[in-house]
Formats: C-alpha cells, sequence, structure tokens
C-alpha cells in the first residue's frame, strides 16, 4: 500500500508537495547552483559533508539523499522518498548527511529547491562503504535443492557484509561433492550417498584484513525418480519503497527470505533496483517492472512479461518459473490502486455496499483485476498442467474476511470484486484454505506499524483512532498444488511509526507465505 498522507514524517515534503503543487521554474531549465561534496567515498556512520550555492535561497531548499538507482527526482518530480535529508537555507554553505544505518552502497544527493523536486544544482554521486566487522547476513541458510548425478551450481558470494575488501571464500567442512570458489560458487556433482547421508557445508569468508566470518549451508539432494521441488514455499512481499525506510534494511530484508526459506517472492514498492540487488546478493533470478514490481526466484525464470505501457495492466507483471525439466510454475504479481481505501470507507465513512463498490471502481482496482484475470485467461486454462500462482498487494479486503461471523465495522458482509473475481475463475485464496475462520486467524497484513490512522483519504476527523486492520496482500493458485501451510510474517516486534527505523521488519506491511506440497508428475 502507498498511502502520501502516511509518508508526510519520512521527508520535509507537504502533501500538497507530493502531488507536485509547487512549481519554481520549468524543470528543463539548467539548474543554476552548485552541490559539491567534500569525499565521494564516505564510510558507514560519517557524515556526507556537502557544500552549496544558489542564486535563489529558500528556507525550505533542501538537499535529500536517495540510493543509486532509487527513488531519486532523477526526472525532477518525486518517486519516493529519501532516505535522509536536511535543509539548506542560505545563498551558500555547508550541510552534513548523516549515514548512520544505511545500508553500504552507491548513493545520490540531490539539491531540491522549495520543499519541491526541481533541482537547484546537479546531483553529485556518493558510495557509503562498511564499518561493520566481516559477517555473514545470517549463520545458517539453505540454497536451492540439487539433483543426483546433475551438476549443480549456486553462490554464497552476496550474503556477506562489513568491509569485503580482497573478500575470499573457502571450504571449511561438508560433503566431497562440493567444491567452494574463492568468489563464493558452490558447485559440484552430488552421488547417490550424498541422498542418503546429507552433510551441511561449512563456508569460511574473509576480507584483506584477515577478519573471518562462517556459516552453515544446507544444499538437500534429491535421489533420481523424486522431485527436485516437491514443496514450493511461494510468498508477497511489499519492500516499502525498497526497504530503504529501516536502518540497515537491505541486510533486514535478506536474512528474512533466507530465515523464510522461500522458493519464489512477488515484489511490491521495489524501487528500481531492490529487486536486482536481492536477486543478486542471493544468487537467484529475477524480473524488474518499472520502479514497483518485481519477482525474485530461486530457480530459473525461463518467460518473463514485457511491461504494459500504461493502463490497468500495468500493475501486473508474469514470469515463468522452471523448476526443473518437467515442473514449471506460471507467476502473476500485481499492485493494485491504493485509494480510495475501502476499510477507511466502511469503517470511517460507513458507506453503503453499493457506495464502496463504486469506490472500488473509481479506485482502478476493479477495472485492474478484471483486465490482470482477462488475461491471466490462458495461463488458468492450462493450470490443469502448469499451476498458476497470483500474489500481491491487492490494497483491498478479501470477502472471505467481511462475513457475518466477523462483523467487521458492523457488516455483515461486503463482496469486495478484488477477492470476488479471482474466485470465480478458479483461483483460491491459499491463506483462507489454509486458515478457514477468519475470527481465529485474521491474518492481517495492513499495517503492522500503523496501530492508528494517520488522516487523509477524506477521513480526517477519525485521526488518531485505530487503523483498521485488514489482509490486503495475498497468495492465489490454480492447478495441482496442495496447500500444505499459510501464514503471515513480520520479524520481531515492530514498533509503530515514527519510531520504526529500528525495526528488524523492513515493511509497512506484514508479508504473506504459503507452502505448497506439488502434486504435478
Amino acid at each position: 500500500m502507498i498511502k502520501e498522507a502516511r509518508m508526510r514524517w519520512l521527508t520535509p515534503l507537504a502533501l500538497a508537495v507530493l502531488v507536485l503543487l509547487t512549481t519554481v521554474t520549468p524543470a528543463s531549465a539548467e539548474p543554476e547552483g552548485t552541490l559539491t561534496l567534500a569525499s565521494p567515498v564516505v564510510r558507514g556512520g560519517e557524515a556526507i559533508e556537502a557544500a552549496y550555492g544558489t542564486p535563489r535561497p529558500h528556507a525550505t531548499n533542501w538537499l535529500g539523499l536517495y540510493t543509486d538507482p532509487g527513488n531519486g527526482p532523477v526526472d525532477q518530480k518525486y518517486v519516493g522518498p529519501s532516505v535522509r535529508w536536511v535543509y539548506v537555507t542560505e545563498a551558500s554553505g555547508k550541510a552534513a548527511l548523516p549515514t548512520d544505518g544505511l545500508d553500504p552502497g552507491n548513493y545520490i544527493v540531490f539539491a531540491l529547491a522549495q520543499d519541491g523536486y526541481q533541482w537547484f544544482a546537479p546531483p553529485v554521486k556518493v558510495r557509503i562503504t562498511s564499518s561493520a566487522p566481516l559477517h555473514f547476513v545470517t549463520d545458517s541458510f539453505d540454497l536451492r535443492n540439487a539433483r543426483v548425478l546433475a551438476p549443480y551450481q549456486a553462490t554464497v558470494g552476496g550474503l556477506v557484509r562489513g568491509d569485503t575488501d580482497g573478500l575470499a571464500f573457502r571450504k571449511i567442512d561438508g560433503p566431497r561433492w562440493v567444491q567452494v570458489s574463492a568468489d563464493g560458487r558452490i558447485s559440484g556433482t552430488p552421488r547417490l550417498g550424498d541422498a542418503l547421508r546429507p552433510r551441511p557445508l561449512r563456508v569460511e569468508a574473509r576480507n584483506a584484513r584477515g577478519e573471518t566470518g562462517t556459516a552453515t549451508v544446507g544444499i538437500d539432494v534429491r535421489p533420481p525418480g523424486h522431485k527436485l521441488v516437491p514443496e514450493l514455499s511461494t510468498m508477497s512481499l511489499n519492500l516499502w519503497h525498497g526497504g530503504g525506510q529501516v536502518d540497515n534494511g537491505r541486510e533486514k530484508q535478506l536474512r528474512f527470505l533466507l530465515k523464510s526459506d522461500v522458493d519464489i517472492v512477488g515484489l511490491q514498492e521495489t524501487s528500481p533496483a531492490s529487486t536486482r540487488e536481492l536477486a543478486e546478493s542471493l544468487g537467484w533470478d529475477h524480473h524488474q517492472v518499472g520502479t514497483d514490481l518485481g519477482v525474485i526466484s530461486r530457480y530459473p525464470i525461463v518467460e518473463r512479461r514485457p511491461p504494459a505501457d500504461g493502463g490497468p495492466l500495468s500493475v501486473a507483471t508474469r514470469v515463468r518459473v522452471r523448476l526443473e525439466p518437467r515442473q514449471e510454475v506460471v507467476v502473476w504479481n500485481v499492485h493494485l490502486g491504493y485509494t480510495p481505501y475501502g476499510p477507511y470507507d466502511a469503517c470511517f465513512g460507513k458507506m453503503t455496499e453499493e457506495e464502496l463498490l463504486a469506490n472500488e471502481e473509481r479506485s482502478g482496482r476493479t477495472p485492474q483485476i478484471q483486465a490482470v484475470l482477462q488475461e491471466m485467461r490462458p495461463d488458468l486454462a492450462a493450470a490443469w498442467r502448469t499451476p498458476v500462482l497470483l500474489t500481491g498487494d491487492f490494497n483491498a479486503a478479501s470477502h472471505l474476511d467481511w462475513t457475518p461471523a466477523t462483523r467487521r465495522c458492523g457488516y455483515q458482509g461486503v463482496p469486495w470484486p478484488t477477492s470476488v473475481l479471482p474466485e470465480q475463475v478458479g483461483l483460491r485464496d491459499s491463506y483462507r484454505v489454509a486458515n478457514r475462520d477468519p475470527v481465529a486467524d485474521p491474518g492481517i497484513t495492513w499495517s503492522p506499524i500503523y496501530p492508528v490512522f494517520t488522516g487523509g483519504y477524506g477521513h480526517d476527523s477519525h485521526k488518531g483512532e485505530p487503523e483498521p486492520q485488514d489482509r490486503i496482500d495475498f497468495v492465489y493458485y490454480k492447478g495441482p498444488l496442495r496447500v500444505t501451510g499459510s501464514k503471515t510474517l513480520v520479524e520481531g516486534t515492530p514498533k509503530a511509526v515514527p519510531d520504526h527505523r529500528g525495526n528488524e521488519w523492513t515493511s509497512d506491511h506484514a508479508a504473506v507465505l504459503t507452502t505448497f506440497k506439488t502434486a504435478w508428475f
């Protein structure tokens, strides 16, 4: 869910600015000011020292730090929130941007005018290096499955953080068939005995300073005649502006994904680079669509749908994942429109069912899901052979949760179109298959960090009231898959906004994880 009223604490920008009501000079004009950095490389925890100058000083001129690539206003328009910012009010001067809690990597500083996004000086790039000791993001994790007598490859090279200068890997202990190269590649060809007598792999990483980190790595070796992936784990995860709203977000995301032992993840709010960066660190395959949607997969993506250029299908993407030659699965991933938001209209606005459904249409969600399901028709028709998954942030509730038993906000039931329509074409809500009672298992995904309503959306009079908590993230399926479990996930006990920066959990949504028994072939 993207909610502009909830992003006011993220930047120095008022809601009016978020919709770009502030204009200084035409965006095509060359910026007249200057911006320089004391150093192009900064060690994590040290401030980025900047010097600036402008012939148009203003009390609300500001510097914004963004990941590169990321949410930065490269076209002098709002894309997403900065990770750090500071006002620069004089005609010239110096300013410092803190880097505490930021992931190592490439960033860019934008000099922006009057609480808006027009540049008053050309942006400058900077790299933040790590000051942390060398370590694996988690000390125990599993890699993709291996097959007896089939060549195997994976990598742990992207799962180390800290000072990675001169980084090299080696095998400490483990199965004889496994080799570990200096760059972290895992390879070899297992034999039958490796399936019958599995052993964990121990890997060491060492940097140029002599610091070391170790991890225990599991590889499930599958015998001949057995499925390579007997149980498939699928997740829907909203990254919340790529994960940059929480300190050390990328490392925490990686730790969470490894701990979850998931195979395929539909991502929303990815920013331009998060899908690729997560996949490369994990050694997985990926597909990125624009700045919002992505899919990452432990197993190869063999078919990718090109992004739609506008219209209702621009909120969806599709991939085909090959688990092995005769095992494939089609994955659709969506991020539907966010406003007006149905639970607000119901719980605060007390609208009639007719009014609620009219607003679902106005939000774009109803035409979006209709267009996506129409586009899915060939895949759904072939689902008996190749299973189909539909993951996503639907920004809408489910009719399976708004029932006479739950009486949410006093309603006996609401036929929310984004859940009714998938059901009508044969898709099943995996969470409700595994957890049939919405009273006992509400499965709330919005929101672990917004316990109270923060205003906006025509309901400001309800600001400070309890946030309508609801299930708006889903994993649907059709085909020869059997649900073995489904749950919502967060890490730790997240603190509410605005005290969220130190959370272990990196999103404003809970994730949904469903495991399936693969019943085909």
